[in-house]
C-alpha cells in the first residue's frame, strides 16, 4: 500500500508495526467476502498524531475524538494509541449499537474460545481502553444527539453508508468544528457506496471543507475532510 506509506511518511507519524499486526489479529482478521485491509488504522494513526503536535500540545489542550460505528473497536485503539503516544489529555467517544459488555461471537480468532465482551476481547489493551475510550451503545440517531461537548477536534464516522446516514451524522458535528479540524471518511469509494460519495462530496462543497483522497487499492478509498 505504497500510498498509505507515503502519507504516513510526510506526516512523520507511524505506528508502531508490532504493536499495530496484534491489534488487527484479534480486531480485523475476520471471514469477509473482501480482502481484508486494515489501512485506516494506520491513516488515523498519523492524522491524530499531526494534529494533536499542530493543534494541542503548543496550546495545551485536550482533544476530543467522536467516532461512529465502533465495531470491535480497532480503530477507536488506533487513535487511542496516539494520544497516548504524543501524551496529552485526550477522550475517544465512540457509538455502535453493539453492545460493550454482552458476551458474543465476533467473527474473529478470538471466538474459538468462545463468547466474548468487546471489554474482554480488548483486553490486551486496557490501559488504553479505560483512559481514553467511551463507549456509547444506541443507534447513531439516537445517540449523537445527547452529546453535550462543545468541540469535537477530530471525527472518524464510519457509521451507515448512506447518503441520509452520513448527513445526518455530519449535521450532529459540523457546528461543533473551527478550521483546521478534521472528518475522515472510510469507503469513500464511488463504484461501492455512491451515497456516502454524494453526501461527502456535497458536505465538502456546502460546508467548506478541503478534500485529500487517499486510495489504498482500486475497491477501498478514504476521504480527509479538513474544515476550512
Amino acid at each position: 500500500y505504497k500510498k498509505v506509506d507515503l502519507f504516513e511518511k510526510k506526516l512523520n507519524h507511524v505506528i508502531n508495526k508490532d504493536w499495530f499486526n496484534n491489534l488487527s489479529l484479534i480486531t480485523q482478521t475476520c471471514i469477509k467476502n473482501n480482502a481484508l485491509n486494515f489501512n485506516h488504522g494506520r491513516i488515523l494513526y498519523s492524522l491524530v498524531c499531526k494534529y494533536i503536535e499542530d493543534n494541542i500540545k503548543s496550546k495545551n489542550k485536550n482533544l476530543t475524538v467522536l467516532e461512529t460505528g465502533t465495531a470491535r473497536g480497532f480503530s477507536a485503539l488506533c487513535i487511542s494509541k496516539a494520544i497516548n503516544d504524543q501524551n496529552v489529555n485526550g477522550r475517544i467517544i465512540t457509538v455502535d449499537c453493539i453492545p460493550h459488555n454482552k458476551k458474543m461471537f465476533w467473527n474473529c480468532i478470538d471466538d474459538l474460545e468462545g463468547p466474548k465482551t468487546r471489554s474482554e476481547l480488548l483486553a490486551s489493551w486496557i490501559h488504553l481502553s479505560q483512559n481514553y475510550i467511551f463507549f456509547h451503545q444506541g443507534e447513531t440517531k439516537i445517540e449523537l444527539p445527547k452529546i453535550t461537548t462543545e468541540r469535537i477536534h477530530f471525527a472518524f464516522l464510519d457509521g451507515a453508508h448512506t447518503y441520509n446516514d452520513v448527513m445526518f451524522e455530519f449535521m450532529q458535528i459540523k457546528n461543533k468544528q473551527l478550521p483546521g479540524d478534521i472528518i475522515i471518511y472510510d469507503d469513500y469509494t464511488p463504484d461501492q457506496f455512491t451515497g456516502l460519495v454524494k453526501a461527502v462530496d456535497e458536505i465538502c462543497e456546502k460546508y467548506r471543507y478541503k478534500k485529500k483522497v487517499i486510495n489504498a487499492h482500486s475497491h477501498r478509498g478514504y476521504l480527509i475532510a479538513t474544515k476550512l
